[in-house]
This record gives C-alpha cells, sequence and structure tokens, in this order.
C-alpha cells in the first residue's frame, strides 16, 4: 500500500537543477484516470521543466516547505498546505522551484490514462506519451523546429483496383 511518509521513490539519475525524488502513487495503487506522485524537492533544485499539457489537468498541494511556483504570471513563493490548479493549455504551464534552504514536499494529482500533448515553452520541445497504470508505453520528446508538413514523406496509394 502506499504511504506518502514512506515513499517509494523512482530510480535513475536527473541532471542538476531538476534532482527532485518522484514516489508515484497512482501507479503503485494501479490507478488508472488519476495520476498522483509525492516529490521530494531539495533547496536549489527544480522538480521539471517548465511546461503544460493538452489533455491532462494537473493541482498541486504543499505538503512541506515554501516552493516557488512559476507560471506565465510570474513567480511567487507558496504556503505549505496552498492547493492551486493547472488547467490544460498554455494559461496551466508551470513549474515547481525550490529556492528556499530547505526541502519541499508536494503531491502533484492529474487527470490521467489518455494520451497527452506537453509542450516545454523554454526549450522549444514537444513531448508526446500514453500512460499506462503501469507505467511504459509511448513516450517521445521533439523540437518544434523539426516540424515537417502533413504530407511529408507521403506516397498515393498503388492502383489496387485491378
Amino acid at each position: 500500500m502506499a504511504n506518502i511518509y514512506r515513499p517509494v521513490f523512482e530510480q535513475g539519475d536527473r541532471p542538476e537543477g531538476f534532482r527532485g525524488r518522484r514516489a508515484r502513487i497512482g501507479y503503485e495503487l494501479g490507478c488508472e484516470l488519476i495520476g498522483c506522485s509525492f516529490w521530494e524537492l531539495p533547496a536549489g533544485e527544480a522538480a521539471y521543466p517548465y511546461h503544460f499539457h493538452y489533455a491532462d489537468e494537473e493541482l498541486i498541494v504543499v505538503v512541506r516547505g515554501q516552493p516557488t511556483l512559476r507560471t506565465p504570471e510570474g513567480s511567487r513563493e507558496l504556503d505549505e498546505g496552498e492547493a492551486l490548479r493547472f488547467p490544460v493549455g498554455e494559461e496551466g504551464a508551470h513549474q515547481i522551484i525550490n529556492r528556499s534552504e530547505e526541502t519541499v514536499t508536494f503531491l502533484a494529482i492529474s487527470s490521467h490514462g489518455r494520451p497527452d500533448v506537453v509542450m516545454y515553452p523554454d526549450s522549444g520541445k514537444i513531448g508526446v506519451g500514453e500512460r499506462l497504470p503501469r507505467g511504459g508505453g509511448l513516450r517521445a520528446f521533439f523540437r518544434r523546429a523539426d516540424a515537417v508538413s502533413y504530407w511529408e514523406g507521403e506516397d498515393p496509394p498503388g492502383d489496387d483496383r485491378r
């Protein structure tokens, strides 16, 4: 059974500046339509790049500490217990950063289980993926600058009316 006081954090290295630890509570419980992660964010680190989703609505609840929230409106410090919603689309762009001296923890909850497109405005990337109840599935990232036309690489079908 999942427990935020005894989290099972994902394994794997994260780059400097993004060294938060994530326990995927939703995956542990086998959730199919709800994502839930418990984050532990050391001083000076961001949980993830600035981004927004086209399919998943998100919310966070600050459990401990005072992280900084970055949105299209700017940045501000959050208080313990504060809950925030991030709607789909550009208006829901967000990033959680720990500019304090203490470790921060928060819960991130989202709609889940459908394919999603995620935009990363700072780097000009697009992420596409499906989130399966036990992880895995399609997951890929592309530079927007590499976009091609709809018809790129397509050939008309052969004549098979014979």
